[in-house]
């Protein structure tokens, strides 16, 4: 029996084959001779896309600097050998400034920071306006209000023997300091109930409506003799809650404390919170009576 070869076609398949020979030979010279391409009717010189590139280019920038760290005002006498290198600063620039402090001195002013450390202008120009002094320094009034005050005529400055203990002190006791009378002597009393006892003299400043001059009045007769006793909390393990029972200490300003520490995973020292925004010289005094670091 004669077996048909894989190879042999009829006359049909002979035909088939040569037209599919042929389209590919065509579809071949279509993809070499003829052009597909056109024109992208998408004009990116348009204002609108011009606009549109130019807004999220803006929200790159923005987002990139919200990524950068946040940087916070600070007191330039305390800076750390890590703190220096963050600013910038050279290690002979930050071996300048903590010899200068270690012989007990003080940086007053940008000035004095660039004399002291020798650094260059434009790194001054960038950190300078982060730069958070101490009131008694940025505001030298008070200091000479409080010399006018005992230059007064016929002021007489108590010893601490002859002054009376703020927190035995009756109201009419109170109302013999010029600038006090029923009212503040209430406001007086009624603060020093609300903290169970005065452990300091500074908190006389945070009764409202005292003038600071009826403070310093009032601290020329009287005196904390028996503070009141305060358990002090480790600032590095307290948390916010606990920051913002310190009286006159916001939950918000508290929130801040604790979220600097946080971020720097310890605070080595009570100085270190003049970079936060809010805290005043009077508010850190307050703080340190109700705080301790470890």
């Amino acid at each position: 029996m004669k077996q048909n070869s894989h190879f042999s076609f009829n006359r049909q398949q002979r035909s088939g084959i040569l037209f599919l020979l042929f389209l590919l030979i065509g579809l071949l010279c279509l993809y070499f001779f003829v052009d597909f391409s056109e024109e992208s009717s998408f004009d990116t010189s348009s204002s609108e896309i011009v606009a549109l590139q130019k807004q999220i280019d803006s929200l790159q920038v923005a987002e990139i600097e919200n990524r950068k760290p946040k940087r916070y005002p600070f007191n330039p006498n305390f800076i750390t050998d890590y703190k220096g290198y963050t600013l910038g600063m050279t290690s002979e620039e930050i071996d300048l400034l903590l010899a200068y402090r270690k012989d007990g001195k003080w940086i007053n002013s940008a000035a004095d920071f660039k004399k002291v450390t020798g650094i260059s202008d434009s790194l001054l120009a960038e950190i300078s306006p982060l730069f958070k002094f101490p009131d008694w320094v940025t505001n030298p009034k008070n200091k000479s209000d409080f010399k006018k005050f005992k230059d007064d005529k016929g002021f007489s400055e108590k010893t601490y023997a002859q002054k009376i203990d703020l927190n035995k002190a009756t109201s009419e006791e109170l109302q013999k300091v010029s600038g006090i009378g029923e009212v503040l002597a209430g406001k007086i009393i009624s603060h020093r109930e609300k903290l169970k006892g005065f452990s300091d003299d500074n908190q006389l400043y945070d009764v409202y409506g005292l003038d600071p001059a009826v403070v310093m009045r009032t601290l020329n007769l009287f005196t904390v003799k028996t503070p009141r006793e305060i358990v002090k909390m480790n600032l590095n393990k307290a948390t916010a809650s606990d920051i913002a029972t310190i009286p006159n200490v916001s939950f918000d300003l508290a929130k801040k404390i604790w979220e600097y520490r946080i971020l720097h995973e310890k605070v080595q020292s009570f100085q270190e919170l003049d970079k936060i925004p809010g805290i005043t010289e009077r508010k850190l005094q307050v703080i340190q009576l109700y705080l301790f670091i470890e």
